[in-house]
């Protein structure tokens, strides 16, 4: 039987805006659920083309190219979040006086009386690490949950499924969200969340530092139980300060030092909770060891050590025991390109981290090894490279560049580390990285980490930074072919 909730879209015009996997998923849903609805986008490809015949087939119209204008009529903008705040078809929207709100926003406003709680993820790095480490953890609870939002589950799909042909109805949603999906979610109240670290990105589309930081924010309006903030990022504890939460909710720190009440943190390489313990004042409840992160796969960096304490701070606002904490962590596994271990040779370890794909990625990333050559370099998307330089110089043995923008941290490790080596490969094929991690192989002496922290984007070279996190894989596997 249909929530009053569901059956409101009945009958309504609602355009969606874009044709990606959200937009896709918004449109199915609303026209399930009787709505008419009309899908909008400024492409005119083959791929759009055969999305649009296949929507067409479910009485779902698409207007392409010069028609993603704002058809006369529509109740409501559904849009995808990519889109920019001042695009043309927005502007329509406002003085239609037509509200535009995100997938997000659809996803909460279907949700049933009996809905899932939602544990809220945010951050400029480490969203999609955290979210899998407090999965991991609710699973290892018993908890039937998932995984979803910004992470690839679009979340709608997910809340219009609960219960449905039987379906167990989820206990708790572990929900990536990005500053995108925030801005079109007005109504969003999560049971607990966190907003993980802030750094300058996406600022073309936001306009300022000061509206990315509010959409980050915006994560904590009512909350109900605990607002988790990084304590080494004043920032985020800023946003915590500022927020409109619920009677009782919790301000709850975490940190890689020892924890204060009311936070969590690491003691002598035990993660420990000072938040969800009787007297807070007084006592420490031990919840998972440091090796305990992703187990196998050397020590964990920093930042992922603070990625599990987040989601740990998160796990017990929902009361999740301990031991729990410590299960999931253990049977967590992190994606692929994400500070991955790929070999060893001659003494030296190479490591993957392609998923930095801006500065403040590259810098947690430089952070976690003694002494580096680093493999970077990419599309800059508008980033500057000093600040980055002159925090990591001391570690840096050598440096390899590579991409349409590396003439930026060339210029910046001339000025803060005149004398670490830099190799400029003065190419962009796809076939540079295996010269760059060959230079980078000559650079390094035995205890070094050849590391590949791009601190840019990848599609001056590559589809996406998976397949440069597999050049350089392949790149690596090269090397040690050749010594056999």
């Amino acid at each position: 039987m249909s929530t009053p909730s569901q059956a409101d879209f009945a009958g309504q015009h609602i355009t969606v805006a874009g044709l990606g996997v959200s937009g896709i998923s918004a449109a199915r849903a609303l026209a399930g659920l009787g709505a008419r609805v009309t899908v909008v986008d400024g492409g005119d490809g083959d791929k759009q083309r055969a999305a649009a015949r296949e929507l067409a087939a479910e009485e779902i119209t698409v207007r392409l190219g010069d028609g993603a204008t704002l058809p006369e009529g529509t109740d409501l903008v559904v849009t995808s979040p990519g889109w920019k705040p001042d695009s043309p078809l927005f502007a329509a929207a406002a003085a239609a006086g037509v509200d535009v709100v995100g997938d997000v926003e659809i996803a909460w406003r279907l949700r049933g009386p009996d809905a899932a709680a939602w544990l809220g993820v945010t951050g400029t790095n480490g969203k999609t690490t955290t979210v899998r480490m407090l999965a991991s953890i609710l699973a290892a609870e018993g908890l039937h949950t998932a995984a979803v939002g910004n992470i690839g589950t679009p979340i709608i799909d997910v809340v219009l499924g609960q219960g449905q042909d039987g379906a167990q109805p989820y206990d708790v949603l572990a929900v990536e969200l990005s500053s995108y999906q925030l801005h079109w979610a007005p109504s969003l109240r999560a049971h607990s969340a966190v907003v993980l670290n802030l750094a300058p990105d996406h600022l073309d589309w936001h306009g300022s530092m000061q509206a990315y930081a509010a959409d980050k924010g915006r994560i904590y309006e009512g909350n109900t139980v605990a607002c988790v903030y990084n304590a080494a990022d004043k920032a985020t504890e800023d946003l915590v300060r500022e927020a409109d939460v619920e009677e009782g909710c919790r301000a709850i720190g975490f940190t890689l030092g020892t924890p204060g009440p009311s936070q969590l943190g690491v003691v002598e390489g035990i993660l420990v909770d000072r938040a969800f313990v009787e007297n807070r004042q007084q006592q420490a409840q031990e919840l998972a060891e440091v090796s305990d992160i992703a187990p196998g796969s050397g020590t964990p960096a920093p930042h992922n050590i603070a990625n599990a304490l987040a989601a740990a701070a998160l796990a017990r606002a929902f009361g999740v025991r301990p031991a729990a904490v410590r299960d999931g962590l253990r049977a967590f596994h992190p994606d692929a390109h994400r500070i991955q271990h790929v070999a060893e040779r001659d003494g030296v370890t190479y490591i993957d981290d392609s998923k930095a794909t801006n500065t403040h990625a590259a810098e947690a990333s430089l952070a976690a090894y003694e002494h580096i050559v680093w493999i970077a370099g990419g599309l800059a998307k508008g980033a500057t490279f000093d600040e980055l330089v002159q925090k990591s110089a001391a570690r840096l043995r050598g440096a390899v560049l590579i991409g349409a923008d590396r003439a930026l941290i060339r210029e910046a490790l001339a000025r803060h580390a005149p004398d670490v080596p830099v190799v400029d490969l003065d190419r962009t094929d796809t076939g540079a990285m295996s010269e760059a991690v060959r230079e980078a192989a000559r650079l390094a002496e035995p205890g070094d980490t050849v590391l590949l922290a791009p601190a840019c984007a990848s599609m001056d070279m590559f589809v996406n930074y998976n397949k440069r996190g597999e050049a350089f894989a392949d790149a690596v596997g090269e090397l040690t072919a050749r010594d056999h």
